[in-house]
């Protein structure tokens, strides 16, 4: 029986056949990824069968190149792939089920490292989604462990980084702003902080990476303050890994792999060539998405309380933000430069907004994608979603971050809902909760 028909686009249609040249499946909990490895971006039709549950792949035109079968033994859910190349100048990829599963695709487009993908994502159905950034690699460390955000304040010691006009040194402001920023994490239940230096000494740069990486961070921020010779330029920019840095890092990685730590909790040293590379690729495309997913929540945060310099993401090969496996992103806070951001940056309150609206970034992001055996995610399983809008009298000592992480409601539904423009609340005042079902 036919459960759903989806037609997608994937990339432009070019001359010829797209060439699927290899088949990978990677498992973790009750999530499974498959990805297909093409010559060319492609159109492509995917819909689900029952009885027996299959998902079905057709892209046209299309065919299965000579080297990529066999296709792998199937993993998780998909017990067996099958495929032929049909009359009608399509290929047709069958995924064998072992179960129901809902599926999604999309593509990924060709960076240096790795030629153009389809990737296919399946989750159990009754699940609410299927996370573009799952499954990721990484073995849950521990029951109800909270989320570890690792603060990297840049520069510092030897290395002041900018000056402002008045003689504002940013190394001083980003760990000001990096202690507040654990200071408001820290006070979370559900996560903790990590500095990668919490005083006035230099790190080189990889070791601020690898220190993220030995605690285990679900994320890694480093904040850092922009300069210009002309003094006009002004307004924070939000940073993730280029598709330079990854083909970068994913080939230092493979080269030194027989000294290298886990990658997605899998060692690589004991990994063939071509697992390794699979390793390296997958961790790297989960990292770099949910990155990417990251650094739209704070943006789009980061807008309410100061000038945005540029209103995407942008992408650039920092050598900080080239960990495999741990989402990562650079926020130049300000132009330090500029006199009116250097005066934000030396305020204590400026830095405290500017925290909490990174703050709130990164918890609307975790609230929608909690890390498997986290306390978020086990809270959410255990409680069942609310269908009915409550109300909430807002007593002395409350944040609006603390309000919305008690309901399990992102802080910019709220403001919605209330229409508040900022994150000021005030006592006695009721605020008007919307159901989780909603978001």
């Amino acid at each position: 029986m036919l459960a759903c028909v989806l037609l997608l686009v994937s990339g432009t249609v070019g001359a010829g056949p797209v060439q699927v040249q290899g088949v990978r499946v990677a498992t973790e909990l009750d999530q499974t990824r498959v990805a297909l490895d093409l010559s060319r971006p492609a159109d492509h039709k995917l819909f689900t069968l029952s009885d027996p549950h299959r998902v079905v792949i057709d892209i046209k035109p299309g065919r299965i190149v000579k080297g990529a079968l066999p296709l792998p033994v199937g993993d998780g859910a998909v017990r067996k792939i099958r495929s032929a190349n049909r009359k009608d100048g399509s290929v047709r990829i069958v995924l064998d089920l072992d179960r129901p599963m809902k599926a999604k695709s999309f593509g990924l487009a060709a960076n240096g490292a790795h030629g153009d993908r389809l990737v296919i994502d399946l989750a159990p159905v009754g699940s609410k989604t299927v996370a573009r950034t799952k499954p990721r690699l990484q073995v849950d460390r521990a029951a109800g462990r909270e989320i570890v955000v690792a603060i990297d304040a840049g520069h510092g010691g030897k290395d002041p980084g900018a000056r402002g006009p008045t003689g504002v040194r940013e190394k001083d402001v980003v760990l000001k702003m990096s202690r507040r920023l654990a200071e408001i994490i820290d006070a979370d239940p559900n996560m903790r902080a990590y500095l990668t230096r919490s005083n006035d000494k230099f790190v080189n740069l990889r070791d601020r990476m690898e220190r993220s990486r030995s605690v285990k961070a679900d994320l890694f921020i480093s904040l850092h303050a922009d300069a210009f010779s002309d003094r006009r330029v002004r307004g924070a920019t939000v940073y993730v890994l280029s598709s330079k840095g990854v083909a970068d890092e994913a080939a230092r990685r493979l080269a030194k792999r027989e000294n290298e730590a886990l990658i997605g909790g899998i060692e690589l040293a004991e990994q063939e060539d071509a697992v390794a590379k699979l390793l390296v690729e997958l961790s790297q495309d989960a990292a770099l998405s949910s990155s990417i997913d990251i650094g739209d929540e704070i943006l789009k945060e980061i807008s309410r309380v100061t000038k945005i310099r540029k209103q995407r993401v942008q992408q650039a090969p920092f050598l900080v933000l080239k960990s495999p496996d741990v989402p990562s992103i650079l926020i130049e806070t300000a132009y330090i430069s500029n006199p009116n951001d250097e005066k934000n940056l030396a305020s204590s309150q400026y830095r405290d907004r500017f925290a909490r609206a990174v703050y709130t970034g990164v918890t609307d992001y975790f609230r929608a994608n909690p890390p498997p055996g986290t306390l978020l995610a086990n809270a959410q399983r255990s409680q069942p979603e609310r269908t009915a809008e409550l109300r909430h009298v807002i007593r002395r000592g409350e944040t609006l971050s603390a309000i919305a992480s008690r309901y399990d409601v992102p802080v910019r539904r709220i403001q919605s809902v209330n229409n508040l423009r900022g994150d000021k609340i005030v006592v006695g005042k009721v605020l008007r909760i919307p159901p989780t079902q909603d978001i």
